[in-house]
């Protein structure tokens, strides 16, 4: 979880990759489209496959350690 950082200077203080400016958020976001971990390496070259991995690893946990409420459709 190392790659994952939070600093109020960067991004809004949302969680990024290694301090660069790639949220979490958008990542997620792109591996939730459809685009594969290797399609995402080749559009932001100075990503590692273990950052996308760390991504993941932060979404779990925070599902993990927040409370869930179902919104309202």
């Amino acid at each position: 979880m190392d790659r994952i950082t939070i600093d109020p200077e960067i991004c809004h203080g949302k969680p990024v990759i290694r301090g660069l400016r790639y949220p979490v958020e958008t990542m997620l976001e792109l591996l939730t489209s459809g685009m594969t971990i290797e399609q995402i390496l080749a559009d932001y070259e100075d990503l590692e496959r273990d950052d996308l991995l760390a991504c993941l690893a932060y979404a779990t946990n925070v599902v993990k350690t927040k409370d869930i409420y179902r919104i309202a459709s």
